[in-house]
């Protein structure tokens, strides 16, 4: 008897069940293999960048800073940072993501570490706005890195997964806090010397990870197969085709696209709050409740799980609904509730709940709104946009620690700074909604307001 024909419909069933097979062992590989070492190179650069802020525990007294010069060096960080966002993401492009984001932590981590030499308000200054150059690139570089990994329906959390390092390395900052300024007066240096020495020189010598581990595209992982490539291939190609801005946009194009300035203008706003908060939470937990530096790190601490558990969960949402926008709006809410509550509350407990919510609303919205982006930036101009994004939001890390150091010397109290930050949260969530609306609009349109 002739063999019974194949029916077609269960052929093509059976390609489409191979395919999702290898499509989701190809992600399953790039995600075990990348996103743990991404995850922490920004650990390392979060805690690097913002330990000062237990450091200034002891650090401004020994070295007579007030709190109008420590937000000002905070801040300069920032300004090095922002100038050099672009030309960084621009080397990035030529060197390829896996020798740049090397140089990046080699660089930083070797200056960090330098911060123990510092004597005077002008060299505090001088290597915080260093080490903001030195890190410029990284974060908008790993962001691009991973449109070159994975699909855009996976991005917010592939983002979650390495973002999840920002809590966490508040966390592992909180516990090490304590204890590295315990060593004081070990080797004839300061428990803040040890603090900046201990946590600065592993990022240099990650910078060997970074570059033995990390691959610059699918196509040359030796741990893919063939036809994991192939889909992978596929799948980003297909998702630049829907991008607005692709691999055919222009410098100029990207750094010039007004979605490009409303997300950098969400996370400038947003980020303001953040980095008001983080670089002034030791001492105002410390204020308010009275404990040691260490027990100030647990909480610290217990503040950073919080965070990772909420990151996790709302991005995970976000991806399974496809909905942004909410997902950002409603954790901005929240921040400017907690923040204005903590400025007018008087019990210490009231004061130490509304400050966790402000940060957990903050961590919370970092998957979702990381995504959004990627729905109107692909390939080439992904670099260039994500770099002129970036630029736009570092002057929040200027901004917010400033704001918090002048009105902590005019008002003799950090009350004033935090219920002001009310106004950069709802900011924040007004311009996601602007932004949702603008891409809501026919490809078409957007197409020509990008091209005009």
């Amino acid at each position: 008897m002739p063999a019974a024909e194949e029916d077609p419909v269960d052929a093509l069933q059976g390609q489409d069940a191979e395919l999702a097979s290898i499509g989701a062992s190809a992600q399953r590989k790039a995600a075990l293999r990348l996103l743990p070492v991404i995850g922490i190179g920004y650990g390392l650069a979060y805690m690097d960048r913002v330990n000062i802020s237990f450091a200034s525990l002891k650090m401004n007294a020994d070295l007579h800073f007030s709190a109008t010069a420590y937000g000002l060096g905070a801040g300069l960080f920032f300004i090095g940072y922002a100038l050099c966002e672009v030309p960084s993401n621009l080397l990035l492009l030529h060197f390829g993501p896996r020798r740049w984001l090397a140089r990046i932590m080699l660089t930083w981590g070797v200056l960090a570490a330098s911060t123990l030499l510092v004597k005077t308000p002008l060299q505090f200054y001088v290597l915080r706005f260093l080490l903001g150059m030195a890190e410029a690139g990284f974060y908008p570089g790993v962001v691009y890195f991973l449109t070159l990994w994975f699909p855009a329906r996976m991005r917010a959390r592939a983002v979650s997964r390495f973002y999840i390092a920002l809590p966490l390395s508040s966390t592992v900052m909180g516990v090490l806090a304590g204890w590295l300024m315990g060593l004081n007066g070990k080797l004839g240096l300061a428990g803040w010397q040890w603090l900046f020495l201990v946590e600065g020189l592993p990022t240099a010598f990650f910078s060997v990870v970074i570059l033995r581990v990390l691959a610059d595209s699918p196509a040359q992982a030796t741990w893919l197969s063939r036809e994991e490539k192939a889909w992978l291939e596929r799948q980003l190609n297909a998702d630049a085709g829907k991008a607005h801005l692709g691999n055919s946009a222009g410098l100029t194009q990207a750094l010039f696209s007004p979605k490009v300035w409303m997300i950098g203008i969400y996370f400038f706003c947003a980020l303001t709050v953040s980095y008001a908060y983080g670089f002034s939470a030791p001492a105002i937990l410390e204020g308010v409740t009275g404990w040691s530096v260490s027990n100030v790190g647990y909480l610290v601490a217990f503040f950073g799980m919080a965070g990772a558990l909420a990151m996790l969960l709302n991005s995970s949402h976000s991806d399974r609904t496809g909905e942004r926008a909410l997902h950002c709006i409603v954790p901005c809410v929240l921040m400017a509730v907690g923040f204005v509550t903590a400025g007018y509350a008087r019990e210490p407990w009231l004061v130490v709940g509304a400050l966790g919510m402000g940060f957990v609303s903050f961590v919370s919205m970092l998957g979702p709104a990381n995504a959004v982006p990627m729905q109107f930036l692909a390939g080439r101009s992904a670099a260039t946009g994500l770099a002129a994004m970036n630029t736009i939001t570092m002057f929040s890390g200027f901004l917010g620690p400033s704001w918090m150091g002048v009105m902590k010397d005019s008002t003799g109290s950090y009350d004033a700074g935090l219920r002001g930050l009310a106004v950069p949260s709802l900011l924040a969530a007004g311009m996601m909604l602007a932004l949702t609306m603008q891409l809501a609009k026919p490809r078409r349109v957007q197409l020509a307001e990008d091209l005009a």
